[in-house]
């Protein structure tokens, strides 16, 4: 498993990318882009980001960080995330003329499994010359494994409705794919999990969990005893993360009610509780959701500390980033069914709250971000962390 992933937002900074729909696309390849990035790091896959804010990249800047990083390594797969525009449906995966289709169809299986449509992967030629690839990051990314994913089109309606309320989901699909090309364990969103370490043993892994030897090989399909550091085992049996403080009652009054394509984690995330508090709250054992299905949300995720008046330039991605906070949770809080905003409208921004969090055996900065709805660079940035590593007994400050 020597893959490295090289995972780039389209545009950027002064280039918006197309637009429509109330989908700007610099902003949503960003929120894919950042997203596939945690998760990678928490499975384990090597990987980098062009850019993980808002900010204009040439096409050979884009390429000289890829070069820089990883040189002229064949082993690496660059994905380009994008939105399109023109008319038609679905989302589409272009390939390089100098490559087979095997991962392009592999993220299209994985992006249909999950029930969305792909319009088509293929092959796009340079009309100027027929012999080169169109797209400057596939045609300048000679030695790589390049592939330019377009999540659907702006134009079209019901692309746009589903790329605002499924993204995330679009985002995992691709995580399982490149997972499933690379040879790496993929492990599901909201299944436990740790991180071999040198000197671990099944034996003690085992024991840290209160769980057998043998519920773990089995959970891992393991048919030796043999471990290799930096692999991912799946736990059994247990639930992760922390709940945020018990003594806060639900409300029956603050519900939410389960459309396609949602989870757990999502919804979590977008009124800023955790999945434990949510799962609590409902008693609720797995995180199976039905459509239709109504949560009660804990009390106090919904009830905004501030207000921003919106001023020229603004972006709902632009407030939202400065607060600390998703897209999603801002317009759940603010009841807002596009992107659009007007100079000098009144948003409320969801209250932070402080909060802290001791970490325990088998925890991971991703794990802990997941489960309270907050990114692993936020998390890293409020307690001054510049790596990944955690100590049982450490007290995080969680944003």
């Amino acid at each position: 498993m020597n893959f490295k992933i090289v995972i780039d937002p389209g545009h950027g900074g002064n280039d918006s990318g197309v637009s429509g729909n109330g989908l700007v696309e610099k902003e949503y390849s960003l929120l894919i882009s950042n997203y596939i990035k945690e998760r990678l790091d928490a499975l384990g896959i090597p990987n980098i980001i062009t850019r993980n804010t808002d900010r204009t990249l040439s096409d050979d800047e884009r390429v000289g960080i890829i070069q820089s990083s990883y040189g002229n390594d064949r082993n690496v797969i660059v994905l380009s995330n994008h939105l399109n525009k023109g008319g038609e449906s679905g989302l589409e995966i272009v390939y390089p003329l100098r490559d087979n289709d095997r991962l392009a169809s592999l993220i299209a299986d994985q992006i249909e499994l999950a029930g969305y449509p792909v319009n088509k992967y293929y092959q796009l030629r340079d009309p100027s010359n027929t012999t080169k690839d169109y797209y400057p990051i596939i045609r300048d990314t000679p030695n790589y494994k390049t592939v330019l994913v377009s999540y659907g089109y702006v134009d079209n309606s019901s692309d746009a409705n589903r790329m605002k309320n499924n993204y995330l989901d679009y985002a995992e699909a691709v995580v399982r794919a490149i997972a499933m090309y690379t040879g790496y364990q993929y492990v599901p969103i909201g299944t436990d999990y740790y991180v071999v370490e040198k000197g671990d043993s099944l034996y003690k892994i085992a024991s840290n969990f209160g769980i057998s030897v043998d519920a773990l090989k089995k959970a891992n399909n393991l048919t030796s005893n043999l471990l290799n550091i930096g692999q991912v085992l799946i736990i059994p049996g247990t639930t992760g993360g922390s709940p945020m403080d018990p003594s806060i009652p639900p409300s029956p009054s603050n519900t939410y009610v389960v459309k396609s394509g949602d989870s757990l984690y999502k919804i979590a995330g977008n009124y800023g509780v955790t999945v434990d508090a949510l799962k609590n709250v409902n008693n609720l054992t797995n995180n199976l959701l039905s459509i239709g299905q109504i949560l009660v949300i804990p009390n106090g995720s919904s009830t905004p500390s501030q207000t921003y008046s919106v001023q020229a330039g603004d972006t709902l991605y632009k407030i939202a980033n400065s607060y600390g906070i998703t897209v999603d949770a801002l317009k759940s809080f603010n009841n807002l069914t596009s992107n659009n905003l007007s100079i000098g409208q009144i948003l409320r921004i969801p209250a932070s709250t402080s909060r802290t969090y001791t970490v325990k055996s088998g925890d991971t900065l991703y794990r802990i971000a997941a489960n309270y709805g907050v990114s692993v660079d936020s998390l890293k940035r409020a307690n001054n962390l510049t790596g990944n590593n955690l100590s049982i007994g450490q007290v995080l400050v969680i944003p």
